[in-house]
């Protein structure tokens, strides 16, 4: 007997696709926002030990702030009384995936953000970004995980520096484009220079009102095709949440059919 989604996995797996693992892992050490109050993450604490006469076994505990890592952010993070978790279900964790790559112009600009000619050019090579899409931006900051310093691209005057993206770039592709969600290798939705300007990070106050969600902090960007990929995001069913670390995997052809 021949069951189609088993054949699926079977396809998936060949050797026709890779499978990479967009987020990053975890530890005590790993950075987060200095606004979260020291002692926010402590992962992976003991409290129920070998040894224990009532039952042999190793019980851990987790606490870690919403926006830990590579995290996934909700409505209500940046917009008052909008959706939190739980309005978010199975349905919000698989999306056709788009790369963007921006990599070469960050090298020659920190502060460069994304623009809607850079996504038109994009179009005409792979062909227009489909309908509830997940649009990714490739910047190659991911090299500097898991230092927070040179993630938040600090200066010698203490300033921060990252490229990201723009609020036209975002107008573009969900508003031209209707794509589902955003993603991006950076801390923030926003080129530093752009929340600079506007005062406020203003590309991620969009996203958010707009009722979209956003994956931020990815991870081997580098390693999945531009187009063709399938992005699964996968959190915790907790409720209320503005965020939560999330796993992300992209299931992609071999970027050598793009190169």
């Amino acid at each position: 007997m021949s069951h189609q989604l088993w054949n699926i996995i079977n396809e998936l797996q060949s050797e026709k696709y890779e499978w990479v693992d967009l987020s990053h892992s975890l530890n005590n050490d790993s950075p987060y926002w200095a606004g979260i109050p020291e002692g926010s993450v402590e992962l992976s604490k003991t409290v129920f030990d070998w040894g224990n006469p009532m039952l042999e076994c190793l019980i851990q505990t987790f606490k870690f702030p919403g926006q830990f890592g590579t995290h996934i952010d909700f409505p209500g993070h940046f917009v008052k009384d909008a959706p939190l978790s739980e309005k978010f279900d199975v349905w919000h964790m698989l999306y056709p995936l788009v790369v963007i790559d921006i990599s070469d112009k960050v090298r020659e600009d920190v502060h460069y953000a994304v623009t809607v000619e850079d996504i038109k050019a994009f179009e005409a090579k792979y062909g227009d970004i489909p309908d509830g899409a997940f649009v990714a931006l490739n910047a190659g900051w991911s090299k500097n995980w898991p230092d927070m310093d040179k993630l938040s691209g600090i200066d010698e005057d203490g300033n921060e520096n990252a490229p990201g993206w723009s609020l036209d770039a975002l107008k573009y592709i969900y508003e031209v484009r209707n794509a589902a969600a955003n993603g991006h290798e950076t801390l923030d939705t926003d080129a530093s220079a752009v929340a600079a300007a506007a005062g406020d990070l203003a590309c991620e106050r969009y996203v958010l009102s707009k009722g979209k969600l956003q994956i931020e902090v990815l991870n081997n960007l580098d390693k999945v095709a531009p187009v063709g990929a399938l992005l699964f995001a996968a959190w915790p069913n907790i409720e209320q949440a503005t965020g939560l670390p999330v796993r992300v995997l992209a299931i992609t052809p071999k970027r050598k059919q793009y190169i």
